[in-house]
């Protein structure tokens, strides 16, 4: 991602699970934390998908440290493809990894997602919300609702989709925002994985900041 990139592992339920942390430049103010989650490891997502990394650099320009980490059966992340169950385990612990840091115990969290990772994520919070943890908000792009139940989400989550998106048909996103009143934003033309359209992403994501 950039030559500041750190890599380490923790320590997870089945075994190491493989991380990524990049930080603000020491010009930016740290405004808090932020975990992103990577696509389905069955069809080649890893936390260095494109999208998963431009939601990391986004959210590191905004003031965030950001932290990534491989599925189950990923790089050198242990364990088998659970299905998004064990993969809820592995991302609360990191969570709890994250929380443990000198200095990050109670700033804000921000949780992103992309495709695949959104489904975990959704059912991450819903059960790190319930045991009285705090989210400042969320970044769900590629929703997968068409493939996964997506748990809901809060009234001030991020949801964006491209128009033209072949793996994830818009229509199976409005259907599952539509009972939480929950605004999509749209990519026109954009596809799946949003080719030559990031900039755009970007741009959303830091707007919707301000």
């Amino acid at each position: 991602m950039n030559a500041q990139t750190e890599k380490f592992h923790i320590d997870g339920p089945v075994g190491k699970i493989e991380c990524a942390l990049d930080r603000p430049d020491a010009a930016t103010p740290v405004r808090g934390i932020a975990l992103v989650a990577h696509p389905h490891p069955l069809f080649g997502g890893t936390m260095d998908n494109k999208v998963a990394q431009t939601l990391a650099r986004t959210l590191v320009q905004l003031g965030y440290v950001v932290y990534r980490s491989n599925f189950r059966g990923v790089g050198t992340t242990a364990g088998t493809h659970d299905n998004g169950i064990g993969e809820q385990d592995d991302l609360l612990a990191l969570i709890e990894y994250m929380r443990a840091q000198p200095g990050q115990h109670d700033v804000p969290l921000v949780l992103a997602g992309f495709s695949f990772g959104t489904f975990v994520l959704s059912h991450v919070a819903k059960r790190y919300l319930e045991a009285g943890g705090a989210i400042e908000r969320m970044v769900f792009v590629g929703t997968a609702a068409s493939r996964w139940e997506v748990a809901p989400v809060r009234e001030d989550t991020l949801v964006i989709h491209g128009e033209l998106d072949e793996t994830v048909p818009i229509l199976s996103v409005y259907e599952w925002a539509r009972e939480q009143e929950l605004p999509v934003v749209v990519v026109p033309g954009a596809e799946h994985f949003l080719h030559r359209k990031l900039h755009i992403l970007k741009r959303i994501i830091v707007e919707a900041w301000r």
